[in-house]
Order: structure tokens, then C-alpha cells, then sequence
């Protein structure tokens, strides 16, 4: 199982996707289902070398706005690593529908922790970090 995942510039996490090949009816499903969600077009659309990346976007359209190479797809790539640790925990993942459960869920709540901690000061962060608790104890109480 693949997880195909979009980024967005500040890290977090837009859409997961989860697919058992990395083609380009993969690529495409999770492009059109980002770009439904979004409601616009990104001016810049980063990915790896992947050639089913490439071949989606060209029949969506869209390949002028495809750039890869680089260092450029390493904000994606670093968003992974929370998963596979606890995948490597869970001792893998038992289905593909279990897997996307699991990440949906997953990816919301890393996004409400995960503050950019270059970018503030130490107070600063606290609070935020402070706030985030919050709202979860918030919606643990809801559900």
C-alpha cells in the first residue's frame, strides 16, 4: 500500500490518499479529489520524480504548473515520517481501508499539534501549544 499525500506549504497535511499502485489512475484520483476540495489551482505544484505524476497532470491540464527535482519535494517527504514510525508501531497496517482510516484521522490531529516552531518564540509556542490542547480536550468532550 501507497500512501500518496499532499502538502502544502507550511506542512501541513491537505489530503492522504491511500492506493495499492503508484500509476497514474492513483495520481490522478488524488489530484482531482485535492483540487475538488481546494475549489483553485496552486501557482506551483511540487512532486517527485514520479512519472505518473506528471502524466496526470498533463491530461488534467496542468503540467505548466508542475516543477520537481531537487530538494523541492522534501516538506512532503519529512511529513511521512510521523506515519511510518507508527506503522513500524502497529507492526504495519492489516488493510488498505484500515490504513486510510488511520491516516485521515492521524493527519488532522498531527496538523493541530505540529506549529512551526522555527518561525515563533518559545512563549509564543507554548501558547499555541496551549490552545491546541484545548480545542482536543474540547473534542474528546464532544465525542
Amino acid at each position: 500500500m501507497y500512501p500518496w499525500r499532499a502538502v502544502d506549504e507550511e506542512g501541513e497535511v491537505l489530503e492522504v490518499l491511500v492506493q495499492s499502485r503508484r500509476n497514474k489512475k492513483a495520481a490522478l484520483k488524488l489530484i482531482g479529489k485535492l483540487l475538488k476540495k481546494q475549489g483553485f489551482i496552486p501557482s506551483t505544484i511540487v512532486t517527485s520524480k514520479l512519472p505518473s505524476y506528471g502524466a496526470a497532470l498533463r491530461d488534467l491540464g496542468l503540467s505548466r504548473y508542475h516543477d520537481f527535482g531537487g530538494r523541492k519535494n522534501n516538506r512532503a517527504e519529512n511529513s511521512h515520517l510521523p506515519v511510518w514510525r507508527w506503522e513500524r508501531k502497529m507492526q504495519r497496517f492489516k488493510s488498505a481501508g484500515s490504513a486510510q482510516r488511520f491516516l485521515s484521522a492521524f493527519s488532522t490531529i498531527y496538523d493541530l499539534f505540529n506549529i512551526q516552531r522555527h518561525l515563533i518564540s518559545r512563549n509564543t509556542l507554548r501558547q499555541c501549544r496551549d490552545v491546541a490542547t484545548s480545542q482536543w480536550c474540547d473534542v474528546v468532550k464532544a465525542a
